[in-house]
């Protein structure tokens, strides 16, 4: 603890006072664990969070609302015991036998057909996408179908095909998001941004 707090006032000592006091308040602690985490600071000027998307963040959690997530590692990079501290669980379909069978005779990835059973199970969840672009998309396409109303959405994925284009339309939506804009991100950075939630909520 004492070396991440060492850590985060290096990270808002590099950003200078004038950047971190013209900052949402409630959007600081999100940027500077995401800059933790890659040590990257060009996430000063990509990291886009809509809106009231952190007081909406906020009240899903509180309200004990399901994280799915598009990895494994993303799952396995959230802190449980502060989720548990809310009732909250976390999921991630892309190993289940119903998708990789759903998305075999598709044709479709298993993070897009994981996105469908995410809008059948939990409709009402916060969405964390840190690697495929193919579930933002599919994402959008439930929004826009009215299968599925996510609390939140965290856009993160890493990538050169599709990546950029996926996480604007996102933007497009009026859903709260999270949305790391360009090319660069990662399952890391989708658990990053999860756990600041999570420790904000808790008091942490």
């Amino acid at each position: 603890m004492e070396i991440e707090k060492k850590s985060f006032e290096i990270i808002k000592g590099e950003l200078g006072d004038e950047f971190v006091s013209s900052y949402p308040a409630d959007a600081l602690p999100l940027l500077c664990r995401v800059i933790h985490t890659t040590a990257d600071f060009s996430y000063r000027d990509t990291l886009t969070i809509t809106d009231g998307a952190v007081e909406k963040a906020r009240e899903a959690i509180r309200r004990g609302l399901p994280i799915i997530t598009d990895t494994t590692m993303a799952a396995s990079g959230i802190n449980k015991t502060a989720a548990g501290k809310f009732g909250i669980e976390v999921h991630c379909f892309i190993g289940d036998e119903d998708v990789k069978e759903a998305a075999k005779e598709s044709g479709m990835t298993r993070s897009a057909v994981s996105a469908e059973k995410a809008a059948r199970l939990y409709p009402e969840c916060i969405y964390a996408v840190g690697n495929a672009p193919t579930a933002l998309m599919r994402l959008y396409e439930l929004i826009e179908e009215k299968k599925i109303r996510p609390a939140l959405i965290i856009g993160v994925p890493v990538g050169f095909v599709n990546v950029v284009e996926a996480k604007e339309l996102i933007l497009r939506t009026d859903i709260p998001a999270i949305v790391a804009r360009g090319r660069k991100g990662g399952s890391n950075i989708a658990a990053a941004i999860c756990n600041a939630l999570l420790y904000e909520a808790g008091g942490r």
